[in-house]
């Protein structure tokens, strides 16, 4: 089978398509044809040795797939040779074939095209994680969405429009905020480029109160660095900000905010909950399933890479160029 491989830690120009030996199902264990690869904010991290999980050498990057089962090792009884499905991979997911621990596979409903499979659990699955779970996101509130027109914003944006919250995205450009006002966003602001002065972030957070009709009640912050304060100086009282994501930068707040306006920042690792807590994870899952089937969700893929060009594809997301989902297709 071909895979896309990392052999050295570089970028994604570095990666490498290989002739590699089929994998074989153990105990336990599933092998799926690939059909489609989801592209996500790791797979820049992981092949560059900045994510916190540093695979073996060589490995293929993409962290969500969608396929047909295979084969079947001894003792899986959930799953069945032909069965379409989407599996949580970490890494492994940019190749023709790929083994995983049955756990962490699960069949899709026959209307969802592969594609579409492969942009769904990772994204939606942090966003409602977060929302749900973490944001305790209520009808009526305002939530503001930083980073609002990439992968897990988007999505960030249809499940709080389905939870009943006003949403604010702030992006980087006019043609951003127009998708994600698209996706459902009730209002949008444009953050200015990064190397803001202290003027700048003090009218960047005047430009979010005055969108969220005073302040947010949730901050769903998938960007960090300097666009964080700013957030925070436009929380409402008791409000939650929630930490997704560092493309712009570990961000250092100032916590006299979070005093000021009794407010939380409230981590978000959706992989580690999907380990600790597989009930809670079975569940959402079958809540973002009901709300495709409903339409109230849908992943909106901007791009659809080879395998061969699947460098290209963590290229577009590294330089915050994409909007929506990136796939990456077999052929």
């Amino acid at each position: 089978m071909k895979a896309l491989l990392s052999t050295k830690p570089g970028p994604p120009e570095s990666l490498e398509l290989m002739d590699t030996p089929d994998p074989v199902a153990g105990e336990g264990e599933v092998v799926i044809a690939v059909k489609a690869a989801g592209v996500n904010f790791p797979d820049v991290l992981i092949i560059e040795d900045k994510y916190q999980f540093k695979p073996e050498r060589p490995f293929a990057p993409g962290g969500e797939v969608a396929g047909v089962v295979e084969s079947l090792g001894a003792g899986v009884g959930h799953l069945k040779v032909g069965q379409r499905v989407i599996g949580s991979s970490g890494w492994g997911g940019y190749a023709e074939k790929i083994k995983l621990p049955a756990a962490r596979v699960m069949p899709i409903p026959d209307a969802m095209p592969f594609d579409e499979a492969s942009a769904f659990i990772l994204t939606y699955g942090t966003s409602y994680y977060a929302l749900k779970d973490r944001g305790q996101v209520k009808a009526g509130e305002t939530v503001l969405i930083l980073g609002a027109a990439g992968g897990v914003g988007v999505a960030a944006i249809e499940l709080a429009k389905a939870m009943g919250a006003r949403v604010v995205a702030a992006v980087s450009t006019e043609a951003k905020a127009a998708f994600a006002r698209e996706a459902g966003a009730d209002d949008a602001v444009i953050y200015p480029a990064s190397g803001m002065s202290k003027q700048q972030s003090k009218d960047l957070a005047e430009a979010f109160k005055k969108a969220c009709n005073g302040g947010a009640d949730v901050i769903y912050d998938a960007v960090g660095g300097e666009y964080c304060e700013p957030a925070l100086r436009a929380m409402n009282w008791n409000g939650r900000y929630l930490v997704i994501g560092f493309p712009a930068g570990i961000p250092t707040p100032p916590l006299n905010l979070t005093l000021l306006k009794s407010s939380s920042i409230v981590g978000v690792f959706w992989g580690a909950s999907v380990a600790r807590e597989p009930k809670l994870h079975e569940q959402n899952v079958r809540d973002l399933f009901k709300l495709y089937g409903e339409g109230k969700i849908r992943p909106r893929i901007s791009a659809r890479y080879p395998l061969r060009d699947g460098g290209k594809a963590i290229r577009a997301l590294a330089d915050r160029t994409a909007t929506g989902k990136l796939v990456v297709v077999m052929e």
